[in-house]
């Protein structure tokens, strides 16, 4: 933890839960943005990746889960892949949940983080953790939804326990209320597009009284998409009954004022969730589409299902329109038969799924082709990230998706209003003295060749598609291949062992996947320093013993020299040297000991000591 102070300041929502939630040490003040702190989360879910999570619990020299009542494992990712070898896989994550007396649900049951709050894991004012970057969902709970890698996965089965470091706080403020026809999803695709580096790195607060009136479905979406607007996670504090509250003058890092009554329902994309468009203004341009999907833990909720089929009752998809439809669990579907909803959709053309991840993350049937274009209800659309890279891929509400899939255009479902909220946020001034300016340490550097890539937003998809991820014998050579694989194919063959990559802003957004960092080691990157880092991928990269390094001035300066590496990568012959001082200790330790597996074993031996 950072240095202790006699400075007590009022609390938010993320600091009252470390407080509640930290272990080791006793705590000599209330938590403060910076701090490291060791944290035993109340649950801790995986999936599909269990068995590659195995793998570091194993390097780590542990055999036994230390509380096996904390973790839940939820196989919901490749659950149409029906191939001996992947059933093998299945198998074996079953086998190991059984000895160690875990919870286990097999294929079929529901995408994690639906299962995780059917069954009542998610409470209010507890912190709940899944290897997997959608965990921010369980916000809307008013629980604290937080990411960690497969690396702190495996931490946490060995010790029941993982570091974190304390973030910013930004707070949301909604006021007013939907009109009728707008969603969550609408909500969630305008703060994304509106505000698309003012949250990064940080935990948003969403509060007011438009927060309270919101639907837990409504609540549900927004959360779950605060992971693509770059925050770790995202609460509401209003319409729940939260355990754990914000104390009354909190400090922010900014804030937002957004008024809900003035949201019309929104595309974002292609290919981009920081460009969003009214349905009205692009309805007629006629846009065609070749595939459709009602799908993800996004939006595969009854209410989402019922308003698709609201709109899709007595008509039929448009032809040469395929869409696909997936709830988000098994129950979700039983309900959808009970109230008619799945029989509709079915009966206008839609092709059922089993529950599960599937198309939304790259899976399985109904991937987009090259040189289509598709839209969808889930929650991401990089490019290839659903089938080609040569596709165009947009994001919309259920209602939207489904009225698209019937006109064969992306439309939205009758009249649709072009207003959208009047962008406005209120930044607060640092004056907080538990928030201390970073100053290098004394600590090792390295050089190397630098390479400039300074494209905004590259994402996970782009450094490791999803046929790689769950592809556990992935080699070192397929890894490296397929890094920029999506946006800057001629990539893979100009890097060398070495190499020191500089990119923009929020690098290594979209998922929580490890081998977005693995793929850069494999194919030579000695670091990477970037103007702002998602966090996942931060956290990865540390985990890794890898330098990931934010220093905004240096990327601008570098925009007004090199802007031709704004939108491919850059190979030049000068050298860079990058501090290691500048990191924070916990993840200079990490960088020392060769990653957490190492970390972690030191730590039990000297503990053992």
């Amino acid at each position: 933890m950072g240095s202790p102070t006699a400075v007590n300041r009022p609390s938010t929502f993320v600091e009252a839960v470390v407080e509640k939630h930290a272990c080791g040490a006793p705590m000599t003040r209330a938590p403060r943005p910076g701090d490291i702190v060791w944290l035993r989360p109340a649950k801790l879910m995986t999936h599909d990746n269990t068995s590659a999570i195995l793998a570091r619990f194993r390097s780590m020299g542990a055999t036994r889960v230390a509380v096996p009542e904390q973790c839940v494992v939820v196989l919901d990712h490749d659950v149409q892949n029906r191939s001996a070898k992947h059933l093998a896989k299945y198998a074996a994550i079953e086998a190991f949940a059984v000895e160690q007396s875990i919870e286990f649900h097999p294929a079929g049951t529901g995408i994690g983080h639906q299962v995780m709050i059917e069954r009542g894991h998610v409470r209010p004012g507890e912190l709940c953790v899944a290897a997997d970057s959608h965990a921010n969902m369980y916000g809307a709970l008013g629980a604290l939804g937080v990411a960690v890698s497969r690396s702190d996965a495996a931490g946490i089965w060995a010790s029941g326990m993982f570091w974190w470091e304390v973030p910013r706080s930004v707070r949301v403020v909604f006021e007013g209320s939907l009109p009728d026809g707008t969603t969550g999803k609408d909500v969630a695709l305008l703060l994304c597009a509106l505000y698309p580096d003012d949250v990064v790195g940080t935990v948003v607060e969403f509060d007011g009284q438009g927060a309270a009136a919101l639907s837990r479905d409504d609540r549900l979406t927004i959360a779950n998409l605060t992971t693509e607007w770059g925050a770790i996670a995202g609460v509401f504090t209003e319409g729940c009954a939260v355990q754990a509250e914000a104390d009354a003058g909190a400090s922010y890092a900014a804030t937002i004022t957004f008024d809900l009554a003035a949201v019309s329902p929104h595309v974002a994309g292609p290919d981009t969730l920081a460009r969003a468009v009214s349905v009205g203004a692009l309805a007629p341009k006629r846009i065609a589409i070749q595939k459709a999907y009602l799908v993800s833990c996004a939006n595969g909720r009854l209410s989402d299902l019922e308003a698709a089929a609201a709109v899709l009752r007595g008509s039929h998809i448009a032809p040469g329109v395929s869409l696909y439809l997936a709830a988000a669990s098994s129950s979700v579907q039983a309900e959808a038969e009970a109230s008619g909803a799945w029989s509709a959709l079915i009966d206008a053309g839609a092709i059922p799924l089993p529950s599960g991840c599937g198309p939304c993350i790259g899976l399985g049937a109904g991937l987009l082709e090259p040189g289509e274009t598709g839209i969808s209800a889930s929650n991401r659309n990089f490019k290839g990230r659903m089938g080609s890279a040569e596709a165009r891929c947009y994001l919309a509400s259920p209602a939207v998706v489904a009225a698209s899939a019937a006109a064969g255009f992306i439309c939205g479902p009758g009249a649709s209003a072009t207003t959208a909220p009047e962008r406005r946020i209120t930044r607060h001034a640092v004056a907080d003295p538990s928030i201390e300016v970073a100053t290098p340490a004394e600590a090792s550097r390295i050089t190397g060749r630098l390479v400039a890539f300074l494209k905004d937003g590259i994402d996970t998809d782009a450094l490791c598609p999803a046929r790689l991820v769950y592809a556990d014998g992935a080699s070192r050579d397929e890894l490296a291949r397929a890094v920029f694989g999506s946006i800057d194919p001629s990539f893979a063959t100009e890097v060398r062992p070495g190499d020191v990559l500089v990119c923009g802003a929020r690098f290594g957004t979209g998922s929580s996947r490890e081998q977005a960092v693995t793929a850069l080691m494999a194919a030579g990157i000695k670091a990477v320093i970037a103007e702002s880092l998602a966090p996942a991928f931060r956290r990865n990269a540390w985990n890794n013993g890898f330098p990931a390094i934010e220093r905004p001035e240096l990327v601008r300066a570098l925009r007004l020299r090199r802007p031709d590496a704004s939108n491919t990568a850059v190979f030049t012959n000068e050298p860079i040297t990058i501090e290691l001082g500048w990191l924070p200790p916990i993840a200079r330790d990490l960088l020392a000991a060769g990653g957490l597996d190492a970390f972690l074993r030191a730590r039990s031996a000297k503990d053992v000591d």
